[in-house]
């Protein structure tokens, strides 16, 4: 069983280190990609040295701020051309706890994508403000409600796919960034007929470092649910 675990990076000097040993101390069959997006504080200086000693570390490096839909592409491209069977999603500042990739991996024997999920036991969610927290609870409801998924966190950014499911989508027409990019990936899984699942875990916001989250990446959340469906209706997904 080949392992991949891809994070995103821009900025995360303060995180990068801690997190790739955390997740390589897991197990010896899981290995870990950073796709950086050029970041001025050198994160991917940080990697490159961690990567003289640690043959289970890759790393990407692009030319400037691309998005994170895009490095997620570029990973999923990375994961296919050299024989992974399992892909994860992961953020690089901690809010989503390495401790918790094994349990996604268990579900993965049984499904095809397993979602970390804030909201499919209650609300878990550690040091946000009340105003995001209702945002992001009532978001999920309305992409819910619009696509007809069943998936009570659908914008949630930690997740495991099996390489078939990568295999069936077009990534290169993967255009979305962001929240919009979880969706549309939830949605085209679901659409073809994938088996979802959802598994409960807690998200802690950032101790270091800053947020990536804009109000263009909510409005094109808000928007792409409705194009998703309308694909789906014309069967043009």
């Amino acid at each position: 069983m080949k392992v991949l675990v891809i994070t995103p990076t821009y900025n995360e000097k303060e995180n990068i280190e801690r997190l790739i040993k955390a997740v390589l101390q897991l197990n010896d069959t899981i290995e870990i990609l950073i796709v950086d997006d050029n970041s001025p504080d050198g994160t991917a200086g940080i990697v490159e040295r961690v990567q003289q000693n640690e043959p289970r570390l890759h790393l990407i490096k692009r030319s400037g701020k691309l998005g994170l839909g895009s490095a997620y592409v570029t990973g999923f491209k990375y994961a296919l051309q050299n024989g992974y069977d399992y892909i994860l999603e992961m953020d690089a500042d901690f809010s989503h706890n390495p401790n918790d990739i094994p349990r996604l991996l268990e579900a993965a024997q049984n499904y095809d994508l397993v979602i970390g999920s804030r909201y499919c036991e209650g609300i878990n969610i550690v040091h946000w403000p009340i105003q995001r927290l209702l945002i992001s609870y009532f978001a999920s409801k309305y992409v819910r409600v619009i696509t007809g998924m069943p998936i009570k966190d659908p914008t949630g950014g930690f997740k495991c796919f099996k390489r078939k499911v990568l295999e069936s989508i077009d990534l290169d027409n993967i255009r979305s960034e962001g929240y919009a990019f979880q969706i549309e990936m939830n949605y085209k899984a679901w659409i073809k007929g994938f088996k979802l699942k959802e598994i409960s875990i807690v998200f802690t916001e950032r101790a270091d470092g800053k947020s990536k989250m804009t109000k263009k990446i909510i409005y094109e959340a808000a928007w792409m649910v409705w194009k998703l469906k309308i694909l789906a209706m014309l069967k043009a997904l």
